[in-house]
């Protein structure tokens, strides 16, 4: 969602803020602006809609200063319009802050401010509190980072803020609660930003910044203090990853970069996790056989794509090990006071590891008693901070918002975790979890043959992109295959795509099936092919447009289907990790079709930080 850029040191800050915030972009935003410290004034640009509305508004002006922010605004609070984008200023202009969450008591603020100090409000948000709140106490502390820890103090909510003031020049000062902050270690310059993707071209040493923070930061120091306003000393993180793996390296859209990196990204999220001998080995967990014999149940809880890699790992999860497996919807999860204690295992997927309804189901799961795992790509980020134990994916930096590479990788991370457990209390044996791992193994040269003859989806999506709806069925692991491919649909081409459990075709949504009636169905799971044959022939029986998806050798399906995809031949266990990749293809060539933003889908953001 929003994103916030900072920086100070000796080098015109414009232009290095303007290229994070570009960085930034696949996070989502309908806004954006910089403000900078320019001759003892603070000088505030803003603009409606892309990055490149601000860079034209702003073309013909000379800027000198050296410190400044920047940030993409996802509206919350006000429509996105020219005034309630940020930053936003307090009454002299003397304070600029830029926000990234919900400030919740921001009425009762705002009042206060109104009525006992006469502050006259300029847009609709939330943030502008947040400014005239830092000018008012400015004016009794005349320190900046006294004010802003005073702030912290008074509001409530999930948020990140940074500000800067006219009075200190090389100073920018921000407060972490709840919502995502690093900040960057670089030569005689140091930044802030909301992750580490605006900063890969300058540094490769960060600050994880915790919950209830605050951090100081000049061209030559960063100084970190805690929710007591006590000093912290902390070691800078080394950031692995390089600019090239945020770059598009030729393709015409991330996304299609990455669809076609998750070949190595399997390979890489196994190879990091078997030992010499083939055996499982997961760095960062602990679970002994005796933990194990506490844990009663499992809870697997995310969002979105997250969620249906949950549905998928519930699946392998109970077919492993036996336990018990709920999959639940984060923004749920702690709604319905949750069956949860010391004898659950909780399990957070979230690529990000900053989606604030997993990171809050989380905590509320871990008050309960709950042993927390999280399986996340982002080191060091909130959830992963925050669990007992973690399971990194080892998918790089995913910049598209709609996530490909990131969900394989989780799948692979279900896999190997499934396994891992069902060895450790004796539910599976040793034979069986070999084959397994054997068609893990071949996973990539598999990915990569169905990317090899990607054209034939390309084509169909030529033919279909102007279809008005698209229905996806499927049974058993299928069906949670249906439900992502889907949503890769909807995500990215703005079709009106519903999934469904195939059995449940004949409870009502059957009667929406009419001729041409587009319908994917995902038949991968041998034992269970009989079912969908004949959920097929229904379909078939109401004149519908059918691409049946399916293991190679299965030619009497292509009989009753207008036509079929095939994936390799592979165990019934393991083809939901190439059952998805077409789906992923058929999404971005049926969106490229269509003439769609696909790396940035309206009114999407990469990491949802607001609940």
């Amino acid at each position: 969602m929003c994103g916030i850029v900072g920086y100070t040191g000796h080098q015109p800050a414009k232009d290095i803020i303007i290229d994070g915030l570009k960085k930034l972009e696949y996070r989502g935003y309908d806004s954006a602006g910089i403000a900078l410290l320019e001759e003892d004034k603070i000088v505030v640009r803003k603009k409606k809609g892309k990055i490149a509305n601000l860079e034209k508004s702003i073309a013909g002006e000379k800027f000198y200063a050296t410190t400044g922010i920047g940030h993409t605004r996802w509206a919350t609070h006000g429509a996105p319009t020219d005034a309630n984008a940020h930053p936003h200023i307090n009454e002299d202009g003397s304070i600029a802050v830029v926000h990234n969450g919900i400030i919740e008591n921001y009425m009762e603020l705002k009042e206060k401010l109104e009525n006992e100090y006469n502050i006259h409000f300029r847009s609709e948000t939330d943030t502008e509190v947040i400014a005239q709140l830092l000018g008012v106490l400015y004016k009794e502390k005349h320190n900046l980072q006294d004010s802003v820890y005073a702030a912290s103090k008074m509001m409530k909510g999930a948020y990140t803020f940074a500000a800067v003031c006219d009075q200190e020049q090389d100073r920018i000062v921000a407060f972490r609660k709840d919502t995502p902050l690093i900040a960057g270690l670089g030569d005689g310059c140091n930044f802030l930003a909301s992750d580490v993707t605006p900063l890969l071209k300058y540094l490769d040493q960060i600050y994880l910044i915790d919950n209830g923070e605050m951090v100081v930061c000049t061209p030559n120091q960063i100084e970190i203090f805690d929710e007591d306003y006590k000093p912290v000393q902390r070691e800078p993180l080394h950031v692995n990853w390089s600019v090239e793996d945020a770059q598009k390296g030729g393709y015409q859209h991330f996304m299609l970069k990455e669809i076609n990196e998750q070949p190595k990204a399997v390979s890489e999220t196994l190879g990091r996790r078997l030992d010499e001998e083939g055996h499982v080995h997961l760095d960062g967990i602990s679970l002994t056989k005796e933990d194990l014999a506490r844990i009663h149940k499992i809870d697997i809880v995310a969002c979105g794509t997250a969620y249906h890699a949950g549905l998928i790992g519930k699946y392998l999860i109970e077919k492993f090990t036996g336990i018990p497996v709920e999959v639940d919807i984060a923004s749920e999860y702690r709604y319905r006071d949750p069956l949860v204690d010391e004898h659950t295992l909780f399990i957070a997927v979230s690529q990000s590891g900053e989606t604030l309804d997993t990171l809050m189901s989380l905590r509320e799961a871990k008050a309960k008693g709950a042993r927390v795992l999280s399986i996340v790509n982002v080191v060091g980020s909130s959830v992963a901070r925050e669990s007992d134990d973690v399971f990194y994916t080892w998918a790089g930096p995913e910049i598209a918002v709609a996530s490909t590479k990131a969900y394989t990788t989780q799948l692979i991370c279900l896999y190997l975790l499934a396994l891992y457990i069902g060895r450790l209390n004796e539910h599976i044996t040793e034979e069986y979890a070999q084959n397994i791992l054997g068609e893990l193994k071949l996973l990539p040269k598999k990915i990569q043959k169905i990317l090899d003859h990607s054209s034939k989806i390309e084509n169909m999506a030529k033919l279909l992109y102007n279809r008005p709806q698209v229905f996806y069925i499927g049974r058993g692991m299928d069906s949670a295959v249906a439900y992502e491919g889907s949503l890769k649909l909807k995500e990215i081409s703005y079709i009106n795509s519903f999934a469904i459990a195939a059995g449940e075709l004949k409870h009502g949504t059957i009667a929406l099936i009419e001729p041409e009636t587009t319908v994917i169905a995902i038949a991968t799971q041998d034992f269970l092919y009989p079912k969908m044959y004949s959920n097929i022939e229904e379909i078939k029986a109401r004149h519908a447009h059918i691409i049946s998806l399916v293991k190679e050798g299965h030619e009497e399906i292509s009989q009753i289907s207008t036509d079929v995809i095939e994936i390799p031949d592979c165990r019934d266990e393991v083809s939901p990790v190439l059952a998805i990749v077409p789906l992923q293809l058929f999404a971005y060539y049926m969106a490229r079709e269509r003439g769609e933003n696909i790396d940035k889908p309206r009114n999407l953001a990469k990491s949802v930080t607001v609940e």
